[in-house]
């Protein structure tokens, strides 16, 4: 007995060492290193259309070869369609411009007769619908009236026909302008180069024949020439080759935006909101911002280098107007930036659009995708609430997601056992902490093969989330693309049976390294692969998951561990013969929207899913949450989260967060503690954690961070009912939870480059503290706005600059003047509890003494809402009258009203008074004979439960004690003075 015991515990330490040295290894790999990911200059196609244009820009001769082809364009039901021809090598391309609804567009530029088709499916998985054309057009030919011009074709659209666009001919550009203001410009810089497919033999097929007659000299052909040639059928890269069977087919697009100084979008860089210039001025990037999803361990700060996730979306915002596009690719991707100061835009337009002329400083953008065609969404606004609504018209709105989770959860690989997740449990409870759901990384697996359990560690899985849902609270467990190569891994042996799996260039089952070894991908362009996928989340076939836990894919950009750049290889093959390079940025979000799907389908009564990716797309809003990936414990990742998180924002995704506390290392206090208060007013809100890191649940650091934590976790909680409001509004307009400021102030240029202060919505002003050591800072307060800091609802003075207190148990919110929002006061040990719980009114009025706010409710876990059963609430305040009154409902919600009949309204509290009140009354309408007085506080006097500071608070506050106002009923409180 005691020698079996021997050997069991020297065996379980000879694996736990060897695992430990494992982990050792792949983060000694894995920490961020450059030469083990690719430059521009080491990645051919962008060496190459980096070097067209240069060609372009130092020679001031150069035109582009691109032409309309004479007497091809024709417009036909909202598409104007033409042929194109690059002059050097004679090939010819065709186009089309599509006028779409809602101010859109859509230009698409394809060969007119590729050896084979080029890759032209991801329309079919980021569209959530196909984009109505518009009728609402008038076209001016080439030459005629209103259009003297024989060289262009011009198209007013829009239902005030508001927007025009202009066709160039020779050579080919497109303009943009808005009530005659230039908006975007394609081609205007001549870097349009679109590389035909061709047979690798033919040695001079680039070459011109002596019959064409070509705009360009002979030394610019020479030159492009020269650059075509330049690794297109064959690259290395650390010591693996790229086959590259179909050589050169990139696609360039430069896509200028006049007048605008500033662009946003494109993540996922560890960057700044307003993006930086890439090429020449001071401060400038020497690389192009790339989108390539990639597994980057501990990435650096301020940096363009690829990320977990890829959004091919750019907007460009100045005073008075806004615009973007979306790059529909999904091959690797690079966008060069300058923003030369007054640099003339060339054109050959009529006077009055002449782009030649002067123009503040314009943004011009370089875009380069190794494959594909040119596919290009245009949004013209005009203003950034249209924006967010047209992308999202194409894109999808964000799912609205389960109550839960906007609440807070925790998670470290790993969690050991069942008894250390039932302990993790307990310490909440005991340390009065709420939490909503705790997470299990890889090793609760049987050996790291998902859809299993460790059954050692974890003997009733089922018993251990109906003991979690007794208090609310939800189990994730991870589930990884990779697929462990084991002949009884039934996930693995039903997917090879069934042939869904990735292949090599030979035609075989790809092979790969990841967490379990070698490994398989299932291949989700397979539209039978992802059917399959989702089947797995039924409860029969993941045995011990019940409809308490939900998923979170991670390693799907895909990571592969012995892969060139740490992931797929470009050559390997997917569904209908498609080469990874086509597909690989939208890999991971079919993966996502596969595990969506099934978590939906596997009850009766469908329930809104939870899943958490790490790679990302165009589209991924409709299917779950993600978050900025492996960050460090250092202050400068905590920084890094408000222009990441903003950023991502804009670009669609508002339902991401980072890891609070850094996933590796290990935070002192104050860092972990100004990181919690900054999590809890971010969308998603996760505490995560390496192997190697030192546990860091909230209570283990003692007093007073326990407590400095705690409040933090709590005010999430009393705010999730805004939150949740705020959610709503954005699965219906498109507009992101937290907002950068100059999407609120659209019109102050100096909110146009700030990043390290925003809003959640449009009331709660944040700005994190993310020095070490730090006790004040400044907030940009626009002129003419008041606010008031949402602790103590102290009336903040000035504008401009203002100097704020930030002491180490809070960081700076400001309530705006003329807000309503909701609050829960009572605090639970999951949202889940907190559902009946009376509401708290926080109401801060403006300069003309009124205030409106929005509350939603549902039952924050089916679709039933899609059917009415919601309650939607608009608060008013003006002339010392406070109503609530219905937003319209669309279908039956009587149901859902007789589940919360009883809900009230507790407690309001108004700031911005001038007086105190002599009467206060109430009455719901349908009762108006029983209008009854209320009972007040006016000043400091007992504030007890009313969740404000009683250090500094505002004397001018009216605290309304409990008016029974029902929530779902229509009610008027009237102040006399």
């Amino acid at each position: 007995m005691a020698i079996g015991i021997l050997i069991k515990n020297i065996t379980c330490k000879f694996i736990i060492i060897h695992f430990l040295l494992f982990v050792t290894f792949l983060n000694t790999i894995f920490a961020v290193k450059q030469q083990d990911f690719k430059t521009c200059d080491q990645s051919s196609f962008c060496r190459r259309n980096r070097a067209y244009a240069d060609q372009a820009q130092s020679n001031p001769a150069f035109v582009s070869p691109y032409i309309v082809k004479k007497d091809s364009i024709n417009l036909q039901d909202g598409v104007l369609s033409g042929e194109l021809l690059n002059t050097i090598n004679n090939q010819p391309f065709v186009f089309q411009l599509h006028l779409l609804e809602d101010n859109t567009s859509r230009l698409r530029i394809n060969e007119k007769t590729p050896l084979k088709p080029r890759y032209d499916e991801l329309k079919d998985f980021v569209l959530f619908k196909e984009p109505a054309k518009t009728l609402n057009y008038t076209q001016k030919p080439a030459g005629s009236k209103g259009n003297k011009d024989p060289t262009e074709t011009r198209i007013k659209f829009g239902i005030k026909r508001q927007n025009t666009v202009i066709i160039h001919h020779e050579p080919f550009q497109i303009n943009f302008l808005v009530d005659d203001s230039p908006i975007i410009t394609f081609n205007n810089r001549g870097h349009l180069n679109f590389e035909h497919l061709r047979v690798k033999s033919a040695k001079n097929a680039n070459q011109p024949s002596d019959s064409d007659k070509s705009p360009v000299s002979e030394d610019q052909q020479k030159a492009i020439q020269d650059i075509e040639e330049d690794g297109s059928w064959e690259e290395s890269f650390n010591g693996k080759t790229d086959s590259k069977p179909n050589g050169p087919e990139s696609i360039a697009l430069d896509i200028s935006f006049p007048g605008f100084s500033n662009v946003y979008g494109i993540p996922e860089h560890a960057s700044s909101l307003s993006l930086k210039e890439t090429r020449g001025a001071d401060g400038a990037y020497t690389e192009p911002y790339r989108l390539y999803n990639l597994d980057v361990f501990e990435y650096d700060m301020d940096s363009p280098m690829s990320l977990y996730g890829s959004i091919p979306f750019m907007m460009a915002h100045r005073k008075g107007a806004t615009a973007a596009i979306l790059w529909l690719n999904s091959a690797e991707t690079w966008i060069d930036i300058t923003k030369p100061v007054h640099e003339p835009v060339k054109d050959n337009v009529e006077n009055h659009h002449d782009f030649r002329k002067e123009v503040p400083i314009s943004t011009f953008t370089h875009w380069m995708s190794e494959s594909g065609v040119v596919d290009v969404f245009i949004f013209l606004g005009p203003t950034i609430t249209d924006i967010f609504r047209q992308y999202a018209s194409i894109t999808g709105y964000t799912a609205l997601p389960q109550y839960f989770a906007i609440a807070y959860h925790q998670c470290r690989w790993n969690y050991i056992d069942q008894e250390d997740v039932a302990a993790v449990d307990q310490g909440f409870d005991k340390n009065e902490i709420s939490v909503d759901v705790i997470w299990l990384d890889i090793e609760h697996t049987d050996g790291k093969k998902y859809f299993t359990w460790d059954n050692g560690k974890f003997p009733d899985p089922v018993k251990m989330q109906n003991d979690l849902a007794e208090k609310g609270r939800k189990l994730v467990t991870i589930v990884d693309p990779h697929l462990k190569h084991e002949e009884d891994y039934y996930i693995y042996k039903e997917s090879k049976e069934l042939n869904l799996l990735t292949k090599d260039v030979n035609g075989n089952d790809y092979e790969g390294w990841c967490w379990p070894g070698s490994s398989s991908w299932v291949d989700y362009t397979n539209p039978a692969a992802r059917e399959w996928w989702s089947k797995q989340f039924a409860f029969d076939k993941y045995k011990g998951s019940t409809s308490n836990l939900f998923i979170w894919n991670d390693m799907n950009e895909p990571s592969v561990f012995n892969g060139p750049e740490i992931t797929m290889a470009k050559d390997l093959i997917h569904h209908n013969g498609w080469e990874h390079r086509n597909i690989h940025n939208v890999y991971g979000m079919m993966l996502h929207a596969s595990t969506s799907q099934g978590l939906k389908a596997r009850t009766e009564i469908p329930r809104r899913p939870f899943v958490l990716s790490r790679a990302f797309f165009a589209g991924t809003q409709r299917f779950g949450a993600i978050w900025t990936g492996d960050n460090m414990s250092k202050w400068s990742h905590l920084a890094a989260t408000s222009p990441m998180l903003l950023t991502i924002g804009i670009s669609g995704l508002s339902f991401a967060g980072a890891d609070v506390g850094g996933f590796f290392g290990n935070p002192d206090t104050e860092l972990l503690v100004r990181w919690y208060q900054t999590g809890s007013f971010q969308p998603f809100f996760r505490a995560h954690a390496h192997i190697d890191t030192k546990r860091r649940e909230p209570w283990l650091f003692g007093e007073p961070y326990t407590t400095r934590i705690r409040n933090a976790i709590r005010e999430r909680y009393a705010l999730l009912s805004y939150w949740y409001t705020v959610f709503q509004n954005t699965s219906v307009t498109g507009i992101p939870v937290i907002r950068p400021m100059f999407v609120v102030f659209p019109e102050d240029e100096k909110t146009f480059a700030i990043d390290d202060q925003y809003f959640v919505g449009d009331s709660l002003l944040v700005k994190p503290i993310v020095t070490e050591g730090q006790t004040s800072t400044e907030i940009y307060i626009p002129d003419k706005e008041i606010f008031y800091d949402y602790y103590t609802l102290e009336l903040i003075h000035g504008s401009g600059r203002v100097k704020f207190d930030a002491p180490i148990d809070k960081i700076p919110v400001l309530l705006r003047g003329g807000s309503i929002i909701p609050r829960k006061q009572r605090m639970r040990r999951s949202s889940s509890l907190m559902r009946l719980d009376p509401y708290t009114l926080l109401i801060g009025l403006d300069q003309k003494g009124e205030a409106t706010g929005i509350l939603y409710l549902d039952d924050g876990e089916t679709y039933d809402y899609e059917a009415g059963a919601y309650v939607h609430r608009r608060f008013s305040y003006s002339s010392n009258r406070l109503t609530s009154t219905s937003i319209p409902i669309k279908g039956d919600n009587s149901k859902f009203i007789a589940s919360i009949k009883d809900v009230r309204v507790e407690r309001i509290i108004i700031v911005g008074l001038e007086k105190e009140p002599s009467k206060i009354d109430f009455y719901h309408n349908d009762e108006r004979n029983r209008k009854k007085a209320l009972t007040y506080i006016w000043g400091q006097k007992n504030v007890v439960g009313t969740g404000l500071s009683t250090n500094n608070l505002n004397e001018k506050v009216l605290v309304i004690k409990d008016p029974k106002a029902i929530i779902w009923r229509d009610w008027v409180l009237e102040i006399s003075t």
